[in-house]
């Protein structure tokens, strides 16, 4: 068993380098050149405000689960060689 001495040694030192290593991680994240905008539709590689999404959305779908299917299918219904 450890002795409360140990213990509380063990957690203060802990609880310091959690606290200097988050403030380093803060201030080197502000300062980086590489720092993009945030906020609501900033984190996805479209523009979901363009008149042609939904078109483009709704393609994207049926071709992406479509063609499976339809694979799928086609091989299913295939003759045998």
């Amino acid at each position: 068993m450890l002795s409360r001495a140990a213990v509380r040694a063990s957690t203060k030192a802990t609880s310091q380098v959690v606290a200097r290593r988050g403030f380093h991680a803060t201030r080197s994240q502000l300062s980086s050149p590489y720092h993009y905008a945030e906020g609501p539709y900033s984190n996805i590689p479209f523009n979901p405000k363009t008149k042609y999404f939904p078109y483009l959305f709704w393609s994207y779908v049926f071709f992406g689960f479509g063609t499976p299917v339809f694979i799928a299918t086609w091989q299913s219904y295939k003759p045998a060689p």
